[in-house]
């Protein structure tokens, strides 16, 4: 996630409401979306849930026009998708941050949509806050609270094996898959062969969305990225244009991070 600096976000942008949860929650009571199970495991692998974090955006998704003989990024849907996303990333780590947290455990991303807005989509971040039982800073390098998408089993299985999160890391590609020509089509009527087109435009937007969630990895100075997703969805946009989102969370040695400078830098270029 981009980041302004080593000192503790604000909570612009968090609404008046979510500023009096995070103040009754300073109190010690804890919410929390995780499961029993889940909740256990995490206090055994040395931290305290602190509360249910939460980070929304509403965002207007831009027109772009394809091409209809042509495979192509739509760069204006795939900068929309990460602003949003990035918006509601924010949010949710500033209530983190409100509470004193080390970290965001079990995040969840999703999207929703509206039928008072075909252009406009709901962008929610949530998870559950959690800091280290002992008192130690466990933070990300850049002074942020880290998060991770892994359960509170995986989360157990990651702490004790002497690894920590640094962040869930995103790569997103929104791509414009070119129709065939009729020609094609008659030409390959009853006939098994490989439609070129179709597996090169998907490979080359599953490529796009996987090197720019590395890109976030090496940014943070991961060792690596665990439980990665490729998810795609056209979003409403047609059967031809498609989302080819890539997540998972980087980790590193426990201890073995050291302290980065923040950026803001996020590029769509290959």
């Amino acid at each position: 996630m981009s980041d302004a600096g080593y000192d503790r976000t604000s909570l612009e942008g968090v609404p008046e409401h979510g500023r009096e949860r995070m103040a009754e929650l300073q109190g010690g009571l804890f919410t929390s979306d995780l499961s029993v199970d889940e909740f256990l495991l995490v206090e055994a692998a040395g931290f305290e849930p602190l509360g249910f974090v939460v980070g929304s955006s509403i965002y207007h998704i831009g027109f772009q026009q394809s091409n209809w003989k042509q495979s192509e990024e739509m760069v204006v849907l795939s900068q929309a998708m990460y602003a949003a996303r990035e918006l509601a990333m924010t949010r949710m780590e500033e209530e983190a941050d409100s509470l004193g947290a080390d970290g965001v455990v079990g995040v969840r991303l999703t999207i929703g949509r509206y039928d008072w807005g075909e252009s406009m989509a709901e962008f929610i971040a949530m998870g559950t806050a959690v800091k280290h039982s002992g008192g130690e800073v466990r933070r990300a390098p850049n002074g942020r609270p880290f998060t991770s998408d892994l359960s509170g089993q995986d989360f157990y299985k990651l702490v004790t094996a002497g690894h920590l999160p640094l962040g869930l890391v995103m790569g997103s590609c929104v791509y414009h898959v070119a129709h065939q020509s009729m020609r094609q089509a008659f030409r390959q009527l009853g006939q098994n062969v490989e439609m070129t087109n179709f597996t090169q435009a998907l490979y080359d937007a599953r490529e796009l969305a996987m090197e720019r969630m590395q890109r976030e990895a090496k940014t943070l100075q991961a060792r690596g990225i665990v439980a990665v997703r490729l998810e795609e969805n056209s979003h409403g946009w047609g059967s031809h244009i498609i989302e080819f989102f890539a997540v998972g969370t980087a980790i590193t040695s426990d201890g073995a991070a050291a302290p980065v400078q923040p950026t803001v830098t996020l590029s769509l270029d290959r």
